[in-house]
């Protein structure tokens, strides 16, 4: 048997490029990790542009709670605040009774809130990682509940309410909405990725029970989704105008219920009416600054993995 050596290739030789082209060079697009896309001038101009026109209905609120009526509705309206503001703002407090308004406001949406968590993230964390029989059907009548108006359960919701002698009542405003479909299918939706099935089968090994296993690995990973479903809601439920108005009377509303009260008039002042509006947004806006990094840091980490 005879060794044969092997035959030496020739080196490949490239191509020169043509003359007068550029040289090759990275993409400023490219991103790698880590790194950051650089603005420029026209994306500062429109966050500009955004932000005036968001900030615009909040600051012509305060000009025109700190005006007289007949300022604010002249010919040319004022463009910087008054010197009646703290007038306005006592003169709604007292017409509307908006001490006991925020009070009942706060209640009925911290309530609403926390049950909408519990329930949500519970029904979302079965929904996405628990199998049984009809899951698949059961999460489709949920997600359809989302297509039928809540005009349509006004009537038969609020002769169960008077059935229940809650009429008037905070409670029944709180207990129609202790959970929601929506939430339902956001947490679920989160779960899924966020969740993996790996964890769970762990907790299993070291022995940790349903309860345990809710309580030390899924609340902790849906954190995140909770504050972003838990602003929401707060929001939505403090907003709330349509139920309130017809399942509590004016001796126990809520602060939008009240509010509705200044302008019920033949003739509302609009800078009582403003005044009033201003101290109902107040509350969101103290929510929004000391929760607003959890926010929106639940809502990237959604968005940006690895």
């Amino acid at each position: 048997m005879t060794m044969t050596s092997p035959t030496p290739t020739a080196p490949v030789k490239l191509a020169p490029a043509p003359k007068g082209s550029a040289p090759h060079r990275p993409s400023r697009f490219r991103m790698g990790a880590g790194q950051q896309m650089k603005g420029g001038p026209f994306a500062y101009i429109a966050l500009a542009v955004v932000g005036f026109g968001s900030l615009l209905p909040l600051y012509w609120t305060l000009v025109a709670a700190s005006r007289t009526q007949d300022e604010v509705l002249a010919t040319t309206p004022p463009f910087l605040p008054g010197g009646k503001l703290l007038e306005n703002v006592s003169t709604a407090w007292e017409q509307a009774n908006l001490g006991k308004a925020i009070l009942n406001s706060i209640i009925v949406s911290s309530s609403i809130t926390a049950a909408t968590l519990f329930f949500c993230t519970l029904a979302g964390y079965a929904f996405a990682k628990m199998r049984f029989r009809g899951r698949g059907w059961l999460m489709t009548a949920v997600i359809a509940t989302l297509t039928i108006p809540p005009q349509l359960s006004v009537v038969p919701l609020f002769m169960m309410m008077s059935g229940l002698g809650w009429g008037g009542q905070l409670e029944s405003v709180i207990f129609p909405t202790l959970v929601s479909a929506f939430g339902v299918f956001f947490m679920r939706q989160y779960l899924i990725e966020a969740l993996p099935y790996e964890l769970i089968e762990a907790a299993k090994i070291d022995g940790a029970n349903n309860l345990r296993i809710v309580v030390s690995v899924v609340l902790p990973v849906a954190r995140p989704a909770m504050m972003v479903l838990g602003m929401l809601t707060f929001v939505q439920a403090w907003n709330d105008f349509f139920w309130p108005y017809l399942a509590l009377n004016q001796q126990n509303p809520t602060l939008q219920v009240a509010l509705g009260q200044l302008s019920a008039s033949y003739t509302p002042d609009q800078s009582i009416v403003m005044a009033g509006a201003l101290i109902s947004t107040l509350p969101l806006l103290v929510v929004f600054v000391v929760f607003g990094k959890k926010i929106v840091g639940g809502i990237m980490s959604g968005a940006v993995k690895g």
